[in-house]
């Protein structure tokens, strides 16, 4: 998932400092487009499997509010004076130190209220010959842009490639110039239907991947904040009453667990209706079946839910259909962003 979220709810400020790999040669713990946010008490997200974190850090002490620097790790080797030690990888990354100030911070803000409204942002960002950054812009639909630079490189961005599906540096020839290109999506969100002990351990690991999550049920006793702290929302009532006013898009992914046959058939036929992506349900296509009343289920009704891992108990069974949930949205993504280009 984009560890961006992660990012701007830790609230990036003025004088802390956003890590960014840009470059990767050859294989590393982490790829283009992954981000650290240093803050002045603390780190937030990791860029490797923690030999390069501490050399950025104090780094990162060096800049003044609005400067850039680019720094290269060279992790093939596995001598002990070399970056390589320990650190299973066997190639160098690039990572982009920024310093942020006022005008970036506000731009951050306003890429995280797009994020969450559904849209899917690209970043661009112009550097020199030594990768520091000199002008940046954020894209979004219908060439809408904003971001920090001169008349001369909004007004290039027009006729430029801005739709370059993978996160990474280029060099446009016709501009002798190297850009660094992100692509920023919304959260995914899990929709869990039923609020029974095995879909806490689904709620925890959900959130703690990525995912928003919610979960719906009609017993207060058991659909709660208290015992679902991780969930960025609690929803009690039946089908008829929550489903009558509660917006669905069309990324949704929904998991059916609430082990109730009749509960389950009216969740199930509601959310049939929405068109969601991905419909999970406990049990087999037997129940399914008896479910809808039909032989033929739905594309996207994925019954039993999960990855066949030979999973056992509510936390393996969590896993398996995080592992599930993951894989599809990776591939969602990447179809996303190909049919734009």
């Amino acid at each position: 998932m984009d560890n961006i979220h992660q990012i701007l709810n830790a609230a990036p400020s003025e004088g802390d400092v956003l890590a960014t790999i840009i470059d990767v040669d050859g294989s590393a713990y982490r790829k283009e487009g992954t981000t650290m946010l240093i803050k002045h008490d603390t780190t937030v997200g990791i860029l490797s499997g923690g030999c390069l974190e501490e050399d950025v850090r104090l780094r990162a002490e060096e800049l003044k509010p609005g400067e850039s620097v680019s720094i290269t790790y060279n992790l093939k080797s596995e001598d002990d004076l070399d970056w390589g030690q320990g650190a299973g990888c066997n190639g160098s990354i690039t990572v982009l130190l920024e310093k942020i100030d006022f005008t970036y911070y506000l731009n951050l803000k306003k890429l995280q209220k797009q994020l969450i409204q559904g849209q899917s942002i690209r970043l661009i960002k112009k550097l020199t010959s030594v990768y520091q950054v000199t002008d940046y812009a954020f894209i979004g639909d219908k060439h809408m842009f904003w971001g920090k630079g001169e008349k001369d490189f909004f007004n290039s961005l027009i006729g430029m490639d801005t739709h370059h599906p993978y996160n990474g540096l280029r060099y446009i020839e016709e501009l002798s110039t190297h850009y660094y290109f992100q692509w920023f999506h919304p959260k995914p969100r899990l929709i869990i239907v039923g609020a029974g002990p095995d879909a806490i351990p689904l709620s925890q690991f959900a959130s703690r991947t990525g995912f928003g999550v919610t979960v719906i049920d009609w017993r207060p006793a058991l659909c709660n904040k208290e015992k679902f702290p991780d969930a960025d929302e609690v929803v009690t009532g039946f089908p008829s009453e929550i489903f009558l006013d509660y917006q669905f898009q069309a990324h949704d992914f929904a998991v059916l667990m609430t082990h109730h046959f009749e509960r389950d058939r009216e969740f199930l036929h509601y959310l049939l209706e929405k068109n969601l992506r991905y419909i999970g349900m406990v049990g087999t296509k037997e129940r399914a079946r008896r479910l809808l009343g039909t032989n033929q289920l739905p594309p996207n009704l994925y019954t039993p839910v999960g990855l066949k891992i030979g999973a056992e108990g509510p936390e393996e069974i969590a896993i398996s259909i995080l592992a599930e949930l993951i894989q599809l949205n990776r591939i969602s993504v990447k179809t996303k962003v190909e049919a734009v280009i």
